[in-house]
């Protein structure tokens, strides 16, 4: 059985305050982009007490392989149904790594999606949710397939009237490693302001200087070459551009179909896709 998990932007991220879980509240809105890694499991040969195994392919993923969501993922559920016939898993990852765009945490869900169906597992939307909130943060949304505004840890999920139908996106990916951690520890919260579900409702146009993403200013600092591509991005006529999450990617939204040809980002990963 295979599936195809999706990549996403932030339209905006504030960094509301530190939670005395060592986590932050944020709010942000979460927007699926037709970017996707392949994820397929077979029945194992081995029997049920064996443990599953993971083959990558595409794009290298780094760390061990039994910390890959994928596995985290097959894990939580054999935790609670001891049964669950062994697998393999083949990954086929064509969004990078550690670049805000959310592709581990797709992985995670499109998982545990996966898993459920062909297994006939019958696991409520509550309990699969539930699932991919111990998960990570944003593993919450996709198992949405919509855009979302999100509140608490990035796990409090409300549907939100968004479209970027029309748009051309271009994702520019320049193999620059942000940590999430890191990024959260040079963040100053700022909790007074319009929320980005007020901001949300403006023009595209108007987005420049009301959708902001706080994480841009620690990280900008520190790696300028991201502050330039989005300031190349905007040179080249997107109507917004911003970092996604705590990066390293950087997206621009243009309003017309083609992008300018002289836009070019030397060893980077870019993606082009139609919304």
């Amino acid at each position: 059985m295979i599936a195809f998990s999706p990549a996403k932007i932030n339209l905006g991220l504030h960094i509301l305050s530190k939670r005395d879980d060592g986590y932050h509240d944020i709010e942000t809105i979460f927007y699926p982009i037709p970017w996707f890694d392949a994820i397929e499991i077979i029945s194992s040969v081995n029997d049920a007490s064996s443990s599953p195994s993971l083959h990558i392919s595409g794009i290298a993923v780094p760390g061990h392989p039994d910390d890959n969501l994928c596995m985290k993922a097959y894990q939580l559920v054999k935790q609670d149904l001891p049964h669950l016939p062994a697998v393999e898993i083949y990954l086929h990852k064509t969004i990078p790594a550690g670049t805000g765009l959310g592709g581990g945490s797709a992985n995670a869900a499109t998982m545990l999606q996966l898993l459920n169906k062909k297994f006939a597992l019958q696991l409520s939307d509550e309990k699969l949710l539930s699932y991919a909130r111990q998960l990570g943060s944003d593993c919450a949304f996709f198992l949405q397939h919509q855009p979302c505004y999100a509140t608490g840890r990035g796990d409090l999920l409300e549907p939100i009237a968004v479209s970027l139908k029309g748009y051309t996106l271009l994702v520019v990916c320049p193999g620059v490693h942000v940590s999430t951690a890191w990024a959260y520890q040079h963040v100053q919260p700022q909790a007074s302001r319009t929320s980005l579900k007020e901001r949300i409702q403006l023009p595209v146009e108007a987005w420049k200087n009301n959708l902001v993403n706080d994480f841009e200013d620690p990280v900008f600092a520190h790696f300028p070459v991201l502050r330039e591509i989005k300031q190349q991005l905007y040179a080249a006529g997107a109507c917004y551009a911003s970092m996604s999450g705590s990066g390293s990617a950087v997206f621009g939204l243009f309003a017309q179909e083609m992008i300018p040809a002289s836009l070019s980002f030397p060893n980077a990963i870019t993606k082009v896709l139609r919304l």
